[in-house]
């Protein structure tokens, strides 16, 4: 009897040994195959193409981890059929203890499925802004933008949102459909200025910087219309004027690409001081302050 006993443990042994070399094997040609894919695809990527590159990069992970799921459940799970019943008891309970963690796989194939965004876009959701760098089954990652920084420049800091976001908050998406948005700038003249003078040189100012744009601008409001069904009925800088409490305020509006906001921002001022510098037929004003001290007498006693 006992040596049947310890015949029965050496093949349990053999089995739980060879087991583990099955399950080491499995791990190793499954790293290997990833690692070929990888070098395949890296070799022909190309600066255009780092998004599709990226995709590639996840479509792999994602396929090399499902089939090692398959492969090594299968050796360690006598009877892989049979447990479908229970974890489908088992999930039941746990999305009721874990609900955040299933929204956020909701949410991450919503993502994959809908493509609200995808890498290298710029997005706003909820109280974050920023380019989208990375999508993982949780959380996806965003270049912050803003924040204590003008103009929607890069803070530098990498923000972690929470896939299941998706759901709950709206989403703006600065390069989905329309790859630039309408930007203002705006100075006050005084009353007795020439305004019309004024907007004269705004416009010839505003079509001379954005002359090389404007192609780029006609195939995106093109490829908009068709696709998005967004239509401008002007797309060329516009100069507008208002009566405001400094005077006449004239506001600069054009499109421009977002990442560009800044840029543009910085050339136009410059270009508005060099031109109305020596023009005296135009005063820009200016809120300014006073401060008027009085020193009072020492009375004598």
């Amino acid at each position: 009897m006992e040596e049947w006993i310890n015949y029965l443990d050496s093949i349990v042994e053999q089995q739980l040994r060879w087991d583990i070399y099955k399950t080491i094997l499995i791990i190793i040609v499954l790293w290997g195959i990833k690692k070929v894919a990888f070098r395949i695809i890296g070799s022909k990527r190309e600066e255009t193409e780092l998004k599709k590159f990226y995709h590639w990069r996840k479509t792999i992970q994602y396929t090399i981890v499902f089939l090692g799921f398959l492969l090594i459940g299968n050796i360690w799970i006598s009877n892989f059929q049979s447990i479908t019943t229970f974890l489908g008891l088992l999930s039941a309970g746990i999305a009721i203890a874990l609900k955040d963690i299933f929204i956020n796989i909701a949410g991450w194939l919503f993502i994959l499925w809908r493509r609200p965004f995808d890498i290298g876009d710029r997005i706003q959701i909820g109280d974050f802004k920023g380019d989208v760098v990375d999508t993982r089954v949780f959380q996806f990652s965003i270049l912050e933008v803003g924040n204590w920084v003008d103009a929607e420049q890069a803070t530098g800091r990498i923000v972690h949102v929470p896939n299941g976001m998706v759901f709950s908050s709206p989403q703006a998406n600065y390069s989905q459909g329309f790859d630039y948005i309408w930007n203002e700038q705006q100075i006050n003249i005084s009353l007795d200025s020439d305004y019309k003078k004024a907007k004269l040189i705004l416009t010839e100012m505003l079509d001379e910087i954005f002359k090389k744009e404007y192609r780029g601008i006609q195939i995106a409001l093109k490829r908009a219309q068709r696709e998005h069904f967004i239509s401008f009925s002007q797309y060329t800088p516009t100069v507008y004027a208002k009566i405001h409490e400094r005077g006449i305020q004239l506001s600069l509006r054009y499109l421009c690409n977002p990442r560009k906001r800044r840029f543009f921002e910085h050339l136009i001022t410059e270009t508005i001081i060099d031109r109305f510098k020596d023009e005296t037929a135009v005063k820009i004003v200016y809120p300014t302050t006073s401060v008027i001290l009085e020193h009072a007498k020492k009375r004598e006693d």
